[in-house]
């Protein structure tokens, strides 16, 4: 039995939760999210959580067992905490600028400033010109976002320059040895 799928879900006071077949529908105080899973799982709710259980035991649902148990988690804490994902930005020149009802405008070090237009659902703040703020209640849209807006210049590895997450590493090389 997956460790991950038999532990059940607690759901917290404010939070309710609509079992529509194999579709979820979760509202808290932030929002709502739904999700359809798979119908060979089965999610039900017994008092205060989610309990998620499994057909039969081929390889394919015991691997769904788990994954369907991390995105109800996910969605729960979503709607009560929400994501936000940091981003820094380390170059000469290199800045963020967002402006209310405006996009993101990217100086990094191209010919021209890169507009990244804000999706639906999704927070874009910068409360320095060298940090970006990425917030939501759908953790999969706020990681995807964030590795859109760092794919525009990511860090290279020389001097380290470009956008990348907050608290991220990166590994630099050598450069060239010089003449002899």
């Amino acid at each position: 039995m997956s460790r991950i799928g038999k532990k059940p879900v607690p759901v917290p006071s404010g939070v309710s939760i609509t079992i529509e077949g194999s579709t979820v529908v979760v509202k808290g105080p932030k929002g709502e999210l739904r999700n359809t899973f798979r119908p060979e799982l089965t999610i039900t709710q017994q008092a205060d959580q989610l309990v998620v259980e499994r057909g039969g035991e081929n390889k394919e649902q015991r691997a769904l067992h788990g994954l369907t148990r991390a995105l109800l988690a996910n969605m729960i804490t979503g709607v009560t905490a929400g994501y936000r994902r940091g981003l820094e930005i380390i170059g000469v020149g290199y800045r963020a600028d967002k402006k209310a009802d405006q996009p993101l405008v990217l100086s990094v070090g191209y010919s021209h400033p890169v507009r990244y237009p804000e999706p639906a659902g999704i927070k874009i703040s910068t409360p320095t010109p060298t940090t970006i703020v990425v917030e939501g209640i759908d953790k999969q849209k706020v990681g995807q976002v964030a590795a859109e807006i760092r794919s525009v210049r990511p860090p290279e590895p020389y001097k380290g320059k470009g956008i990348r997450y907050a608290g991220e590493q990166v590994r630099r090389k050598a450069g060239k040895a010089g003449a002899k």
